[in-house]
């Protein structure tokens, strides 16, 4: 009798389940056609989303069309992500602007993640970018968000980015770390033999520090110069280890 009543209880569960389900798909449904209306007014408003055309199914937004930069597709998603009852939106939007070989387009990126956040906080994140096929990846050690987002809208206003896949890692706030940031700057680059680099507004030696851990990024001039940043580096109080990841530049 017991195991009887156990399966009735599960049908009944299943039942109310399922009855629950259709009722929540039949309310989003119901605001289709009020959805799709706001969104094709968002998205007319611009001009730069002449090509893309919105369709609602269950309160869930489609995008389809195409755009001149990668942006502009993100720009869209958002445009109409905050439209009164919609449930979502599935972004199928194709990024159709020109054609930029990989390697261009690397160079680019890599001149423009250089110098970004300049007179900031530049010496202390690491952000490179490898392209394939126009689908950018970004690597690296940001100190803030900010740091981070100012990379991802860089990458995503260049022409010839299809799309991009974020792996740029956001370090912890920490007065310990930001302590020993300074401290390894002024350690590098206030000794005489490294001073030269700090000419460069864009700090070719770049210092990462993640808990206490030290890393360096950047290109020198020689294997001394190398090896004098991480002895520097490795001095620091507070600093429990150093990874000295700085190329030498080759000889022209």
């Amino acid at each position: 009798m017991k195991a009887i009543l156990r399966v009735l209880g599960l049908f009944l569960a299943v039942g109310l389940l399922s009855a629950n389900l259709v009722a929540q798909t039949g309310s989003a449904g119901r605001f289709d056609n009020s959805i799709q209306a706001k969104a094709a007014e968002k998205l007319a408003s611009k001009a730069e989303f002449r090509g893309v055309q919105a369709s609602v199914e269950d309160g869930i937004i489609t995008l389809r069309g195409n755009v001149d930069l990668y942006q502009q597709k993100v720009d869209a998603a958002k445009r109409v992500r905050k439209v009164a009852n919609a449930q979502g939106v599935r972004n199928l939007i194709t990024v159709a602007g020109k054609d930029v070989p990989d390697a261009q387009l690397t160079a680019q990126l890599d001149r423009k993640l250089y110098y970004d956040r300049v007179g900031y906080d530049v010496a202390f994140n690491f952000v490179t970018a490898t392209v394939d096929d126009g689908v950018v990846t970004l690597d690296g050690a940001a100190r803030t968000d900010y740091t981070r987002d100012s990379a991802l809208y860089l990458t995503s206003r260049m022409p010839g980015v299809k799309d991009v896949i974020d792996n740029v890692k956001v370090l912890p706030p920490s007065p310990f770390d930001d302590r020993i940031r300074i401290a390894t700057a002024r350690a590098i680059y206030g000794y005489p033999g490294l001073s030269r680099y700090a000419i460069d507004p864009a700090k070719p030696i770049r210092i990462v520090v993640d808990a206490g851990h030290v890393t360096l990024y950047g290109a020198v001039l020689s294997q001394a110069d190398k090896n004098i940043a991480g002895i520097r580096a490795g001095q620091v109080f507070g600093v429990f280890s150093v990874q000295n990841n700085l190329e030498v530049a080759a000889k022209s």
